[in-house]
């Protein structure tokens, strides 16, 4: 059984907003930032010592992008050409710009979508190193209610890494979603919820440890996995921490389930600030003022031994090739090789975490894009990391 809630109340949506359409143009643009009005929610605590991110001298006044045999954007066009919520650059740890629209002000809670599978990697990391998660144990050690179906022999980090050989058929998938929280039900009857969900999965078990391949139940089963080993539910693991260590300003949250599972494969909703300051974290080496919230060297093996093999051979490869043809995907984070070799969280609709640690540069972006994806807005913010990147440090070369 899931942990007990302390879910919020949930005050009524604008008409006709509900969980068939919450995520469709124009209705996301809002209710992205008012999730608690449409589904359960867990708190994930702030701590009593908070701080505030100062402003820096730098700015981007001198943002100018040339996109490819096209015009020339400053950057309040590409902000509204990429249906952005909120944009929060850091160089340094210190605020260089700060953008809200559709509604959203510096205290608005945003969901993340799939970028929480950032924050749960780094959960699930800092678990290890406490000793109170095996990540290289089979994943029945911790669930072994799901050694019948296709995720026997998976181990932990198979599913960290998106290297489970599974692949849901059509059915499969509805059940998920539906499991999830998210979907009105075809019957219209209450959601078995998401431990039901993979308890009930059928199928023979998989190769596992081959290719990147994407499914966003992965997470999902991490999160149950997280519970079990540790015996507390995933909002107060994740206050105490990282939000709480962290210093932040505002209480996060994570969306449940109909029997209050926390949705950790995209559920965490968070201020763009604090958003950022997990990205800052990346840059400060797992440190926050003196305090060492991250080992260092679980930050380095997030950008170091993710499998390029694995990326190269996976089903992302070709499409992020105009990107970068070197990458990997380690415990929910991309790694874009290069020269400043880019760590990103993302999300579908334009949720954004991008970590230049050799400049000290993070930028955090919320956005409300018409489709999940879009790959057109995907490839200008990329590119527009570059050029933020180039007002920032003179420095040139490459999209991330």
């Amino acid at each position: 059984m899931p942990f007990a809630s302390s879910a919020s109340a949930q005050p009524a949506s604008p008409a006709g907003v509900n969980l068939s359409n919450w995520r469709n143009a124009p209705n996301n643009r809002r209710s992205f930032h008012h999730i608690d009005e449409l589904l359960p929610v867990a708190t994930v605590k702030r701590g009593t010592n908070t701080s505030t991110l100062d402003a820096s001298a730098k700015s981007l006044d001198g943002f100018s992008l040339q996109i490819p045999n096209g015009p020339q954007l400053g950057l309040d066009a590409v902000l509204a050409a990429t249906s952005t919520d909120a944009l929060v650059v850091l160089l340094n740890g210190q605020v260089v710009h700060e953008f809200y629209g559709n509604g959203m002000i510096a205290s608005s809670k945003h969901i993340l979508m799939s970028a929480t599978k950032a924050v749960m990697g780094l959960l699930a990391g800092l678990l290890a190193q406490k000793g109170r998660l095996d990540v290289e144990a089979p994943i029945t050690t911790y669930v072994p209610e799901i050694g019948n179906g296709p995720y026997a022999g998976a181990s932990v980090r198979h599913l960290l890494d998106m290297r489970v050989g599974i692949q849901f058929d059509e059915t499969q998938q509805t059940a998920y979603d539906e499991a999830t929280g998210w979907e009105p039900t075809r019957s219209g009857t209450a959601s078995v919820g998401l431990h039901a969900f993979f308890t009930q999965l059928k199928g023979p078990a998989q190769s596992h440890g081959g290719g990147f391949r994407y499914v966003s139940a992965n997470t999902d089963l991490l999160g149950w996995v997280i519970e079990r080993a540790t015996g507390q539910p995933i909002a107060a693991m994740l206050s105490e921490l990282l939000w709480a260590p962290l210093k932040v300003e505002q209480d996060a949250a994570i969306t449940l389930d109909a029997r209050g599972a926390p949705r950790c494969t995209g559920g965490l909703c968070a201020t763009a600030r604090d958003f950022a300051r997990i990205g800052q974290l990346l840059v400060n080496k797992g440190l926050c003022g003196s305090t060492q919230v991250v080992p260092a060297e679980l930050i380095d093996d997030l950008a170091q031994n993710g499998d390029r093999a694995a990326w190269a051979s996976g089903e992302w490869a070709t499409g992020f090739a105009p990107i970068s043809k070197s990458m990997s995907f380690r415990s929910g984070w991309y790694t874009i090789d290069g020269t400043a070799q880019t760590l990103f969280a993302m999300g579908v609709y334009g949720q954004n975490l991008f970590v230049d640690r050799a400049n000290g540069i993070v930028v955090a972006k919320f956005s409300s894009w018409a489709e999940p994806t879009d790959y057109r807005a995907l490839g200008l913010t990329h590119m527009a990391l570059g050029e933020v990147r180039r007002c920032l440090t003179g420095k040139t070369g490459g999209r991330a």
